[in-house]
């Protein structure tokens, strides 16, 4: 009876832990790093992460995971594979599985975007292309 109560007890204290609720619009960043990122939430399945850049990321792609990316502040725009998109607070960009992608910041803008990734990134599947190098420097 004991293991039967300890099995019930375990399954709903960790019901309890299994869901989360983020305050996106509350989530901000103020440090000097050109790209911050921050998990949010993790599991075998997908990867969460708010993103904040401030000039751009350099052209990579993800050998085994699709992306997708919600525009929550910021505009900019987007390399998906061979087209350019503008990108603004509102947007979903769909990035799938080996799709080469980057981002440029509109100057005096910042982007805070969410980042889903599916399945769970462990930070091993990103393969940079070439250096990333704003339009506008030489």
């Amino acid at each position: 009876m004991r293991i039967i109560l300890t099995i019930g007890l375990s399954l709903c204290l960790s019901g309890l832990f299994a869901q989360a609720s983020f305050d996106l619009k509350g989530m901000n960043y103020e440090g000097d790093e050109a790209i911050h990122v921050e998990k949010l939430a993790t599991d075998s399945l997908a990867s969460t992460f708010m993103i904040w850049i401030k000039e751009g990321v350099k052209a990579h792609f993800h050998a085994s995971h699709t992306e997708y990316v919600y525009v929550l502040e910021g505009e900019g725009s987007m390399m998906l594979g061979e087209e350019e998109v503008m990108i603004q607070p509102g947007q979903l960009i769909y990035i799938p599985v080996g799709t080469v992608h980057s981002a440029v910041v509109k100057a005096g803008s910042e982007l805070k975007v969410l980042s889903v990734q599916t399945p769970e990134f462990k930070g091993q599947d990103r393969v940079f292309i070439e250096p990333y190098r704003r339009p506008d420097s030489k």
